[in-house]
């Protein structure tokens, strides 16, 4: 019988469709071959095909954009936003405009083309995420910015343009909506209850066990109730923590390792899949002076944490209209078929 479920981290609607029920093999499709372009602008010796770097991880004595890097992070060539110019908003009528101010960063996860981070070393996975945080800490200086969104795009659907491994951060002039709404339900939560609702669904999680995919002393990884999509996988910290730019680099050494065994579940059950893996963590802190009363209870009241959405069905008119996802695999039949990977 198909359910509803009702997911309380944002407040909405999904359809599980228990009578269409698909296994993994049944999301497998063919795919095409990737080869390494004579040209890749990520890889060794074609530094200058980039815009300078802004940050990387290397050898002290290298000197900037020559090879040579473990990480480098620059800025995205065809930027969503521009980093350049002066932020104003006014209002149209009824409509609102603000102007594209942001940044748009890429950070080359690699020098190895062909490497993403489900084979990565625990060093390699905190050297990448390292990169992001340091870049996250620098960009929140910008008094223009209100987020910083951290994502990356796996494979062609997913909308990865170029197949070097890299991810990505956007600044933004605005908070975007799926957070602002995971913000004021976390904090209604805690008004209600005086208790986070991510560690709430952690316990609660837990003590089930039917979701989880696995976890340890740090770590909890979890097919949501509510699962918009087929495999969606969330990775939460079990230290409750409202910041991912807080983490040390000890702490960034184990986040690596859940990622990469998480994605390497999920890349031999579904056979290396397009995938978005998504980073939620509080806006940028210079908002919080300004509106003392919303942001108050934010420390106890918000967790950070990751998001993975494989992409292995399309969004239809029913879901477009309805604002309703349809998902053919129930997150306990996908949670089962995950922990039963053999890494």
């Amino acid at each position: 019988m198909p359910e509803l479920r009702y997911d309380p981290i944002r407040p909405r609607w999904v359809v599980i469709a228990t009578e269409r029920a698909l296994r993994p093999q049944d999301y497998k499709r063919q795919r095409q071959q990737v080869k390494k372009p004579d040209n890749c602008p990520f890889c060794y010796g074609h530094e200058h095909m980039t815009p300078p770097e802004v940050f990387a991880i290397g050898p002290a004595d290298r000197k900037p954009n020559t090879p040579g890097w473990r990480v480098r992070v620059v800025p995205n060539k065809y930027p969503a936003l521009r980093i350049e110019g002066e932020l104003k908003r006014e209002g149209i009528g009824i409509f609102d405009v603000t102007t594209g101010i942001g940044a748009h960063e890429v950070i080359i996860e690699t020098p190895d083309h062909f490497k993403h981070p489900d084979a990565f070393s625990d060093e390699e996975a905190r050297d990448w995420l390292i990169a992001v945080r340091e870049r996250m800490l620098d960009l929140q200086k910008d008094k223009r910015f209100r987020y910083i969104l951290f994502f990356r795009n796996h494979g062609a659907e997913a909308g990865a343009s170029l197949s070097h491994p890299h991810s990505q951060l956007i600044a933004t002039p605005i908070i975007p909506p799926v957070v602002v709404s995971e913000l004021n339900n976390a904090k209604n939560h805690f008004h209600l209850k005086e208790r986070c609702i991510f560690c709430d669904l952690i316990k609660q999680e837990l003590l089930l066990k039917d979701r989880v995919v696995y976890d340890d002393e740090h770590y909890l990884v979890w097919e949501p109730f509510a699962s918009s999509f087929p495999f969606e996988t969330w990775i939460l910290p079990k230290r409750h923590l409202h910041d991912f730019t807080r983490l040390n680099d000890d702490e960034l050494l184990i986040l690596g390792r859940t990622i990469r065994d998480t994605l390497k579940r999920i890349k031999i059950a579904l056979d290396d899949p397009p995938y978005n893996m998504i980073l939620h963590t509080a806006p940028t802190p210079h908002l919080r002076p300004a509106r003392t009363y919303y942001w108050e209870t934010i420390e106890y009241d918000y967790h950070w944490h990751i998001e993975i959405i494989p992409r292995m069905t399309r969004i239809a008119g029913f879901e477009w209209g309805a604002g309703l996802h349809i998902n053919p695999t129930p997150p306990e039949e996908a949670a089962r078929y995950l922990r039963e990977v053999q890494l």
